[in-house]
């Protein structure tokens, strides 16, 4: 299910993304016994641990020791949280190598750490980009992108799309990463399992298989589908095709840098 972001009050919510305190905030007295960021930690742990669908305000509070009502002081409700939740665990992300270094090898550390992110919260994936949840850690990744990328040349135009080609890229790749694994534990029967049940059907319930699909067939005999052994094949395929698809996504940025021949 895809999550959108900013479903809150608009103000309310950019006030807490950025830690603005709100007017009637701004007064004396003892601080509170738990914190905005203590909610967030154990929502992001929840959601790390069990997945977004086992995320509540009930299930946060009892991480901290607090009922789930005790947690509106803080978030108005699970649609802030989910948004306060993806701006933090943003944080994680370095800041990027030098842009000195060369921009090439400076977006594959970059587009490198966001597949890693994507595998440690895979939950962040249900969050649709199409509303930016506008946070301030959500901005420093797309920062670092640009400051890598603004010493190649580009123009701003091809900048910002090579930008977002390359987040589309990553977020796509991990995608089939984080479904396999879901898959798996969601029916019960493994990737490989599931495959092979199908697979092995296929001349008996399509005999002309290989007359009506000759370029894949012609493709399967050039080891194009092989995986080193002991590893999810689905996973290994995503990870290959994100290092050969990123790859080509920068052969293609210094083609278009200026003063490259064009052919």
């Amino acid at each position: 299910m895809v999550v959108f972001a900013g479903q809150g009050d608009a103000r309310r919510s950019m006030e807490l993304l950025w830690r603005a305190p709100a007017p009637d905030e701004v007064r004396p007295g003892p601080k509170p016994a738990l914190t905005l960021d203590a909610i967030l930690d154990a929502a992001i742990a929840i959601a790390d641990e069990q997945g977004m669908d086992a995320l509540s305000m009930r299930a946060v509070g009892q991480r901290v020791g607090r009922t789930g009502m005790a947690l509106y002081t803080y978030v108005p409700n699970k649609n802030e949280l989910i948004d306060l939740m993806y701006d933090r665990v943003h944080a994680e992300l370095p800041d990027g190598p030098p842009a000195d270094d060369g921009w090439r090898p400076g977006v594959e550390a970059w587009a490198g750490e966001l597949w890693a992110f994507y595998q440690r919260h895979p939950w962040v994936l249900r969050v649709s980009q199409v509303r930016p949840v506008l946070g301030p850690h959500e901005y420093a990744v797309v920062e670092s992108a640009a400051r890598i990328l603004r010493v190649s040349g580009l123009s701003a135009p091809l900048l910002l799309r090579t930008i977002s080609t390359l987040f589309h890229f990553v977020r796509g790749a991990a995608q089939t990463v984080a479904e396999a694994r879901l898959a798996a534990r969601a029916t019960g029967t493994s990737n490989e399992d599931w495959w092979f049940a199908r697979s092995a059907l296929m001349p008996e319930v399509a005999p002309d298989f290989a007359r009506r699909y000759p370029t894949i067939v012609g493709l399967s005999t050039e080891d194009t589908f092989r995986v080193p052994e002991g590893e999810p094949y689905l996973e290994a395929q995503a990870a290959e095709t994100f290092r050969v698809g990123l790859g080509l996504i920068l052969d293609g940025v210094e083609a278009a840098l200026p003063g490259t021949p064009r052919t």
